[in-house]
């Protein structure tokens, strides 16, 4: 828990999240409600973490390094079947994300994982949309989806399901907004990737990669170099890269970075160990994120806390994240200006709470 004096203010700072896996956020109880739901069953005779609930959220808590992590993520996957699956996982996600202040949220998913199990495209668009209309209604938040091709599947699987996705008219119509990449990274260097995303942008789609996370800052750079990737996920090998960080401040990339996440993985010891002060430093253009919350233990404001904690950092300190995430996220120009006039009021009645300025 946040001992912070500005915890208050914390929860109170409109926020953006950028860098959130939808399928990471499926709680074990929500996992349990719709493999019974649909009878799949849990692979409890291979792991006792399926046991329950509470043993799973148990297993949740030593996770050795991303590999680790993954295995029980594809696994939890199984359970989304139907489209009131996907709409059941995204709403229970933006519910959560708007008690925090969430106002804008960028939310990558996987189709891959689950057009390998009979899951239909429709079946997941239906699903996730519904849940959209639903924050956009009851929440007043804009969501933009990012489809994500996985790095451990061949680039033939990725190229087949991007002209699939561009095919059906789900980049032209809007109702995606990027393409991503995730999953193992040491093994898969961007390069490997290079058809993909040349073709992403003769197509005119924004492009994001994960990078930069246990792969080293050479990752990053390819990234920006043969990709033309006009966002970094984490990214957080950057800072051992001073040529990097200058470019990536030139250019304004902005990087989504996930405190928690880079603690349970394993990337850093500590949330002290977190480059806070070094990015802040340079100037870099970022986000703070969850990743996956239901695995690594809290939300984006959980996040916010653990930083403020170990950093300390000022009112305007977080009013420069908070609008360089705003700045950094692929909404309208619109709905930017109105989420930066809402950070300004919320920093502005906190400055003259506290009797700062």
């Amino acid at each position: 828990m946040c001992q912070s004096p500005l915890h208050p203010f914390l929860a109170a700072l409109p926020k953006c999240e950028h860098h959130m896996h939808i399928e990471g956020s499926l709680e074990p109880s929500l996992l349990f409600e719709l493999a019974a739901k649909n009878g799949i069953a849990l692979p409890v005779d291979k792991d006792a973490a399926f046991a329950s609930v509470e043993s799973l959220h148990a297993r949740y808590q030593t996770f050795q390094n991303l590999d680790d992590f993954l295995g029980y993520y594809y696994i939890a996957m199984s359970a989304l079947v139907d489209a009131a699956d996907f709409e059941a996982l995204a709403y229970a996600y933006f519910a959560k994300a708007a008690s925090q202040n969430v106002r804008h949220a960028e939310v990558f998913f996987d189709p891959q994982a689950h057009t390998s199990r009979g899951v239909s495209f429709s079946t997941m668009v239906a699903g996730l949309k519904a849940a959209q209309r639903r924050a956009q209604a009851e929440f007043n938040m804009s969501t933009e989806l990012i489809m994500c091709l996985l790095k451990h599947l061949p680039l033939p699987d990725a190229m087949k399901t991007f002209e699939e996705a561009k095919g059906a008219g789900y980049f032209a119509d809007g109702t995606f907004a990027a393409i991503g990449m995730d999953s193992s990274e040491k093994p898969f260097p961007p390069k490997m990737w290079e058809e993909l995303f040349v073709a992403a942008k003769e197509a005119g789609i924004r492009r994001t990669t994960h990078a930069g996370e246990e792969g080293p800052a050479d990752y990053v750079v390819q990234a920006l170099d043969v990709l033309d990737a006009q966002r970094i996920d984490h990214g957080l090998r950057s800072v051992e890269d001073e040529a990097l960080l200058k470019r990536l401040v030139e250019q304004k990339t902005l990087l989504t970075l996930c405190p928690l996440s880079n603690v349970k993985l394993q990337c850093i010891g500590s949330v002290a160990e977190f480059p806070l002060r070094k990015l802040l430093d340079a100037g870099v253009r970022f986000s703070i994120n969850s990743d996956d919350p239901a695995y690594f233990g809290g939300y984006i404001l959980e996040n916010y806390y653990a930083l403020q904690d170990n950093f300390g950092l000022t009112i305007r300190e977080w009013e420069g994240i908070a609008q360089g995430s705003v700045l950094g996220s692929w909404c309208s120009e619109e709905r930017k200006q109105e989420l930066l006039a809402e950070i300004k009021t919320v920093v502005g009645e906190w400055l003259e709470k506290l009797g700062e300025q």
